[in-house]
């Protein structure tokens, strides 16, 4: 059981050396997290937040391996390929879309306040 989990890490760290969006959403979580931390999020907040945060990575690896699948599988390009990598960037758009109004909601308010 042990060894699926280091499996596990080690697919992360892959996909994030490989993928310029993976980096891109590290960055994003980081910078998501620190705010919480200095607006000091409510419980039920952080548990939003957390949700569509690993919903956008969950959804991120999941285009990722796709991807590399259907890249081995048929390397030529087909339009029945463009059209399985355009659903699955498509089901990562949908997460990021339902992040960015999750974080409307939470730090709307705050951040109008600050301003």
């Amino acid at each position: 059981m042990l060894k699926s989990f280091l499996y596990a890490f080690q697919g992360i760290a892959a996909a994030l050396k490989s993928e310029r969006n993976l980096r891109f959403h590290l960055l994003a979580t980081t910078c998501v997290v620190a705010v919480g931390f200095l607006v000091d999020l409510l419980k039920h907040e952080w548990l939003l937040i957390t949700l569509v945060i690993c919903g956008v990575w969950a959804a991120e690896l999941f285009n990722t391996a796709l991807e590399k699948l259907v890249d081995i599988v048929q390397p030529e390009h087909d339009i029945r390929v463009k059209f399985v990598k355009d659903v699955a960037a498509g089901a990562v758009l949908f997460m990021s879309i339902a992040a960015i109004a999750v974080a409307v909601y939470v730090f709307g308010g705050r951040i109008i306040n600050l301003l």
